[in-house]
């Protein structure tokens, strides 16, 4: 995980932290993006970068199902995307 304090996600938010899933495939996509939340404070804001139709729509709907929330989600042509998850109970 590579943390960060300015990292910027659309035109206010601000991530604490970054997590690039992008060489990743199902499930390990998520087990690090677990991990990576698991070690943010409570309210705390994860950037994950992914790449694939899977990791894009399972790490979303991980997330909510465990108690985070998913503030923002884009995609781009290429298949990748970015998802900024804020760290839930």
């Amino acid at each position: 995980m590579k943390s960060t304090s300015s990292e910027r996600f659309g035109a206010e938010t601000v991530a604490d932290a970054t997590l690039d899933v992008t060489a990743d495939v199902c499930p390990m996509t998520f087990v690090r993006t677990r991990l990576a939340l698991d070690r943010l404070a409570q309210g705390a804001t994860l950037l994950v970068l992914a790449k694939g139709a899977e990791p894009l729509a399972n790490i979303p709907a991980t997330a909510r199902a465990q108690g985070h929330a998913v503030l923002q989600e884009t995609r781009a042509a290429d298949g990748t995307g970015r998802i900024l998850l804020r760290k839930g109970g």
